[in-house]
């Protein structure tokens, strides 16, 4: 158990889960890209972790970028999504692969998918580490995805309740 700010947390997802998890994904991935040279875009701060073990493991040549949404307050989702930080680089005819650390309700995903295939990308696909499908308000299926799991308020591994929590190096849960 620990304890962020009012909140205790207790294990969820262990540090060699995870580890395992991202092995799989890239090993996946660098097939389903065999050949080609993909974008990740990084979206920070909570993917920070899960690009950096997922790129070292990766066979495949790639490129890095990343962006920044605001979309929570605390341990909540406002619903509204603002770019905070855009890409510095084109996208037009490239491979992209959007990294999320999770996506809940998709509000996130959602809004940055549409903002980069305005940007005439050659493709287009996601990885996340966690995928909440029960709580997601947008018809979205991850091309990649770590660990499904319940609609549970999550710490750690990048996560954060109220930017405190990211460098756990496994994943908690919010105890009720």
């Amino acid at each position: 158990m620990i304890k962020i700010k009012d909140k205790n947390f207790q294990p969820f997802i262990s540090e060699e889960s995870i580890q395992n998890s991202i092995h799989s994904l890239a090993l996946q991935i660098s097939a389903d890209y065999e050949g080609r040279t993909p974008i990740l875009i990084s979206v920070l701060s909570g993917s920070l972790f899960f690009t950096a073990d997922l790129m070292r493991q990766l066979t495949i040549p790639c490129t890095l970028a990343c962006v920044k949404v605001n979309s929570y307050e605390g341990d909540s989702s406002t619903g509204k999504c603002e770019l905070a930080l855009d890409l510095s680089v084109s996208i037009e005819g490239k491979d992209i692969i959007i990294l999320e650390d999770i996506i809940d309700t998709g509000n996130t995903i959602q809004f940055l998918m549409n903002h980069f295939q305005n940007q005439n990308p050659k493709s287009l696909t996601v990885a996340t580490l966690l995928f909440k499908p029960a709580a997601l308000i947008h018809q979205i299926q991850p091309n990649y995805v770590g660990f499904e799991i319940d609609p549970l308020f999550v710490v750690g591994y990048g996560l954060d309740y109220d930017q405190i929590g990211r460098g756990l190096p496994a994943i908690y849960q919010l105890v009720k």
